[in-house]
């Protein structure tokens, strides 16, 4: 059954080509999401095998991936809170997690929109708040292209080397590798600020 679901999407992949993969992506990042892995890792896959130009792959993942978080970011941006709190409940987004991004983005300023990029889970929704906090979109698409561009890569480079089988464990030491990673970031990235702003009011 499994195998069967895996030869489906990576079939689809192959059927809709780079299109597809920027579609799937693009909701991937905005108000349906999805697991990356379904579309990125098979598009990896297919690129071994020659099938896919993984160049080209990229590009479309990445730029699905950064349509879809300015879909957000507009959504946010233009209608406000209002909208969430109305129609979030329907792709899963309570008050409550609503709250918990918008605490971690005023916690940790716009590199959120990067890093965020890299955690499953919410890396599609930290558009949201900087959508209603109307974070500069240069910047914003920049960090977001940033993060957007390693995951995706990070993902089809397990498509391309292990293939369709890869190992969950090593995926799963990969992500806290980059967790790890990401902290490290961050931390040097509030301690560059929090010394500017010393700077400042001294």
């Amino acid at each position: 059954m499994l195998n069967d679901i895996i030869n489906f999407i990576v079939q689809t992949v192959s059927d809709w080509g780079y299109i597809g993969i920027f579609c799937m992506m693009f909701l991937e990042s905005s108000f349906f999401p999805f697991p990356s892995e379904i579309v990125m890792i098979p598009a990896g896959y297919l690129a071994s095998k020659g099938e896919m130009n993984i160049i080209i792959a990229f590009l479309a993942g990445t730029g699905g991936s950064l349509g879809g978080a300015v879909f957000n970011y507009y959504l946010c941006y233009f209608f406000g809170r209002g909208l969430i709190e109305k129609y979030g409940k329907f792709v899963g987004i309570t008050e409550e997690k609503m709250q918990k991004f918008e605490n971690f983005f005023n916690k940790h300023g716009e590199i959120s929109t990067f890093n965020c990029r890299l955690i499953p889970g919410i890396r599609q929704y930290i558009s949201l708040p900087a959508g209603l906090a109307k974070m500069n979109l240069l910047k914003f698409s920049l960090y977001t292209t940033l993060g957007a561009g390693i995951w995706v890569a990070i993902l089809l480079a397990v498509g391309y080397y292990l293939g369709t089988n890869y190992d969950k464990e090593l995926f799963k030491n990969i992500i806290i590798s980059i967790l790890v990673i990401l902290a490290v970031i961050t931390a040097i990235y509030i301690y560059i600020k929090s010394k500017k702003n010393n700077k400042r009011e001294s």
